[in-house]
């Protein structure tokens, strides 16, 4: 998911992501240890979309730019 569309979200939302994301990274590198995972790329993606959710996260604790507020997003639909 690109950067923009993440800053749309809530903190919630952003934080539940995260978590999303760290569970499939964890089973994804089960998987890759059983020889298991059939596209490796999946790995590499979804790392990249922790980090990139950690980043955003980082940024709007820091104040450097700051996530939807639930009003926004309640607007949004």
């Amino acid at each position: 998911m690109k950067p923009e569309k993440i800053r749309e979200l809530t903190r919630d939302e952003v934080l539940q992501w995260e978590r999303d994301l760290e569970e499939e990274i964890f089973n994804l590198r089960i998987q890759n240890s059983m020889g298991k995972l059939e596209n490796p790329l999946k790995l590499k993606v979804a790392r990249k979309d922790l980090a990139r959710v950690r980043t955003i996260l980082r940024e709007d604790y820091l104040g450097i730019r700051a996530l939807a507020s639930k009003e926004k997003s309640d607007v949004r639909g």
